[in-house]
């Protein structure tokens, strides 16, 4: 999204110029006019059954979205949000013209009645209540008054208009959906008549795949009779050597030589007085915050802190050390750390659970609550009586009686310092040894407390300095990047892994990169690197070196993909397994035709399984999987036939059936024909849309402009 982040950064004069153009584009409300379409201008970002989006337009919806979702939204996908809504909009809008859906005003104004727009405050009368001339009023106001929030207002009405042409159309597509009762007496068979089983299964693992040997030009037959399963968008493979900008071992000493340093006492000459002065360091200086503003990367954090809240690579040893020593240099994450224990508090941490019950009055009491303050005091003292019984479980106690929001928890407030408590509350903590449970009484109401566990906590400064990489460090990666991309352009294109491996480098391939995409494995977002995969001027074979997050990527583009169906190479990874199932099939329906049950599980080293209360709906056998042939062909037989062999999803079954049950009789199934009806017109918008998108013609040019 470089083109919005340019837009950005302009200045004033642009911004104005901007918002003039968007402004002279609006399109007039339901009180001026009727006509909901634009004027298409510009090279098209998409066309849909020959209807152009103009890239002006479709930019003008994206930095729409931009600001209603915010910059921390991924650009492209904010790209492809507004696209897959233009389309939508634009396949909907040809259904809508053939058929002459449209929306008058009045229907709008309906809409917005029964929609969360009509809880804008601009539109309630005075008793709170959505009102159709208040309504019309604020926007005749706005339109005078306050312009931008009516050009806002003028989006909002076009997502209304939609919603309601959508509403109406799916509405109709509803009307027509239905469910006899003979259908819904079906579906109550399929899933209550139920059918046991005994089966034998030669898995088609029973048959080595080395053993099936397939040629390309079969792998090449296959593809022709199933081309709708291999097709393939245009793809790209390319494979990359990583530069990444990260400090050497040099740069890491540097920034640990400037923290022992730091750590001594320095003496500083005074030109104007010929004297000297010494200036304190970290080891003696009295005054921590200010000597870490002057010299650290990071602030003084006056907090006190348990072993959870320390880094957990020096956690321990700052707990045994004393007040005044110092532990370091030593590394967490992306920072060289000197740390010094300021002080400590033994027990400082106390994690406690609680009971509260509270009363009618009481602070922050729920208002359903109708107990006297006597009636808590009483309730309290017997529950803290059951709580001190030995065996007790407090949790289970608190989560079935306490009022407070710790609750669900079982009353567990977890750990906190002193002085976050209510006084009477932080002082039985505090005053009591842990394992403790007693009762104290608060502005809250009353608590049965138990002391779960202390810790001590301490107050650390800690001298840090961030790890970067030194310009001597930058310039060198610039150096080698480009020396591998200059080694790998004179060089033959297959020589790009060897001249890595060579200087020690590793190439990584990212394989099926789709013209949209943006970001590859190991380089997060880089849509330039896909663009010029994508570019009609770049070969397989071609090098370029781009500025990634980081560093810098040299890439090699080492395969194209066309649009259409996939070539035998590309698609044998999933032909020949099905390629291989089928002829295992055939080899084993061969050798144990004729057989018997028994023969069949003695032949082939199987026993025979049994599975009870199958249904139709669910055709699921114990260990084999979905096996919906295999059951399907158990419900055409009689109890105590068996069936023939049967090729299955997993193997080649024969199954006998042992019992057959059918479902109780019911007196009409329109329970289950409502069921079926609602389940369709609950699928009508989703299935309706996507068979339109399937049978529409549209030409994609999101790559050309993103």
């Amino acid at each position: 999204m470089a083109i919005l982040e340019n837009i950005r950064k302009r200045t004033t004069v642009l911004i104005l110029i901007i918002g003039m153009a968007l402004f002279a584009f609006v399109i007039s409300g339901v009180f001026t006019s009727n006509d909901f379409g634009g004027a298409k201008v510009g090279s098209a970002v998409a066309e849909v059954n020959g209807e152009s989006i103009s890239i002006d337009d479709f930019r003008r919806e994206v930095e729409k979205a931009s600001r209603r979702f915010g910059p921390s939204f991924p650009s492209s996908q904010l790209v492809n949000t507004v696209y897959d809504q233009q389309v939508r909009k634009s396949l909907l809008g040809q259904q809508f013209e053939d058929l002459g859906i449209n929306v008058e005003s009045d229907q709008i104004v309906e809409f917005v009645r029964t929609s969360g727009y009509a809880q804008i405050p601009d539109f309630l009368d005075e008793n709170g209540v959505f009102n159709e001339e208040v309504f019309r009023s604020a926007i005749a106001d706005w339109r005078i008054n306050n312009p931008v929030r009516y050009d806002d207002w003028l989006d909002i009405e076009q997502i209304i208009i939609q919603s309601a042409k959508e509403q109406i159309y799916f509405n109709l597509i509803k009307g027509g959906v239905g469910a006899t009762l003979a259908e819904g007496e079906f579906d109550y068979k399929m899933a209550n008549d139920k059918v046991d089983i005994q089966y034998v299964r030669v898995p088609y693992t029973a048959i080595a795949d080395s053993t099936i040997q397939v040629s390309k030009d079969e792998i090449a037959a296959y593809i022709k009779e199933h081309e709708d399963e291999y097709k393939q968008e245009r793809a790209r493979d390319i494979r990359f050597v990583y530069f990444e900008e990260k400090a050497s071992a040099a740069d890491e000493k540097v920034k640990v030589d400037e923290l022992i340093a730091l750590l001594g006492d320095s003496v500083e000459y005074i030109e104007e007085t010929n004297t000297t002065d010494t200036i304190p360091g970290f080891r003696n200086t009295t005054d921590l915050a200010a000597f870490l503003d002057r010299n650290s990367d990071t602030k003084f954090d006056t907090l006190y802190k348990a072993k959870k809240d320390l880094p957990s690579i020096s956690a321990d040893t700052l707990l045994a050390m004393n007040i005044g020593e110092i532990h370091g240099p030593y590394r967490d994450g992306n920072f060289f750390k000197l740390s010094k224990v300021v002080d400590k508090k033994k027990d400082g941490s106390v994690k406690a659970s609680h009971i509260l019950i509270t009363y009618e009055g009481a602070e922050r009491a729920n208002p359903t609550i109708k107990r006297t303050k006597e009636e808590a005091e009483a309730k309290a003292k017997e529950l803290l009586a059951d709580a001190q019984e030995e065996g007790a479980q407090f949790t289970a106690l608190a989560r079935d009686n306490s009022d407070g929001p710790s609750a669900p928890r079982g009353g567990d407030l977890g750990y906190f310092q002193e002085g976050i408590m209510a006084d009477e509350f932080n002082d039985f903590c505090f005053g009591n040894d842990t394992g403790t449970i007693g009762l104290v009484e608060t502005q809250f109401g009353f608590h049965i407390i138990k002391i779960d566990d202390k810790q001590d906590i301490i107050q650390v400064a800690t001298l840090s300095r961030e790890v970067e990489p030194s310009e001597e460090t930058i310039n060198t990666l610039f150096t080698d990047a480009t020396k591998f991309e200059m080694a790998s352009l004179d060089a033959e294109a297959e020589s790009f892994s060897n001249i890595a491996s060579e200087s020690g480098y590793s190439v990584r391939p990212v394989n099926k990169i789709k013209e949209l995409d943006e970001n590859l494995p190991g380089l997060s977002s880089q849509r330039g690197i896909v663009q010029w995969a994508f570019n009609d001027d770049t070969e397989v074979g071609d090098i370029k070196r781009f500025n990634v997050n980081n560093g810098y990527a040299v890439v090699q583009l080492t395969k194209k993909y066309k649009e259409g169906v996939m070539s035998p190479e590309d698609a044998s990874a999933t032909a020949l397994p099905k390629i291989r199932k089928e002829r295992k099939a055939a080899q084993l329906l061969s050798i144990n035709q004729g057989k018997s049950m028994e023969a069949m599980a003695q032949d082939n080293g199987v026993v025979a399984s049994t599975a009870t209360a199958l249904t139709m709906k669910s055709p699921t056998l114990p260990g084999a999987g979905r096996e919906p042939l295999v059951v399907g062909t158990a419900f055409t037989l009689n109890q105590d036939e068996t069936s023939g062999l049967i090729e299955g999803e997993s193997g080649i079954f024969m199954v006998k059936v042992i019992k057959k049950e059918a479902a109780p009789e019911l007196e009409n199934f329109s329970t289950y024909a409502q069921t079926l009806k609602t389940n369709s017109s609950n699928r009508v918008n989703g299935d309706v849309f996507n068979a339109i998108k399937e049978g529409a013609e549209i030409e994609d040019n999101r790559a050309t402009f993103y």
